[in-house]
């Protein structure tokens, strides 16, 4: 295991990062205007619909695989800036297209495997827009990794 599943899928780390996944998806959807924001929030309104924990139930089955995803982004940062010269935010959001394409290689594959038929069309309608979406959030993606990964240098790089 890389150091970003090993701290945010560490027992005690765990529940927090679920929380906090949730809020930054319950953010990122609240952001989103226009039309595709209102299609966003109506698919989303409907997913909660269904099932009121779907986002905490969905982070948890998500996050190990999402967290292998992340190491390999945040070894390659650390190779190319071992002092932590650039904060990882900042460089994830150079590569953000790529982060987003690995994060949604995970849904796909959830999907792919998914019985519920009502869930499948509802992400199946919105993930021709997803990796836009999905990108514009990487840079805080990167920012709640390094909460839980180097709180220290999180706070730092915040304040």
């Amino acid at each position: 295991m890389g150091i970003v599943k090993d701290r945010i899928s560490d027992s005690q780390n765990r529940p927090v990062v679920i929380k906090d996944c949730a809020a930054l998806v319950d953010a990122e959807v609240a952001s989103k205007s226009g039309v595709t924001g209102m299609v966003i929030r109506t698919g989303y309104k409907a997913f909660k619909a269904i099932k009121p924990t779907i986002v905490e139930t969905a982070v948890d089955i998500l996050l190990d695989d999402f967290a292998t995803k992340l190491d390999g982004q945040y070894e390659t940062w650390l190779r190319a800036h071992p002092k932590k010269d650039r904060p990882f935010d900042a460089w994830a959001k150079l590569r953000d297209a790529e982060i987003a394409d690995d994060l949604l290689k995970v849904t796909d594959a959830l999907m792919d495997r998914s019985n519920k038929n009502a869930i499948k069309k509802i992400y199946a309608g919105l993930r021709g827009i997803a990796k836009q979406h999905v990108a514009s959030a990487v840079p805080a993606v990167a920012r709640l990794v390094m909460k839980h990964v180097e709180p220290a240098s999180a706070t730092v790089q915040n304040g």
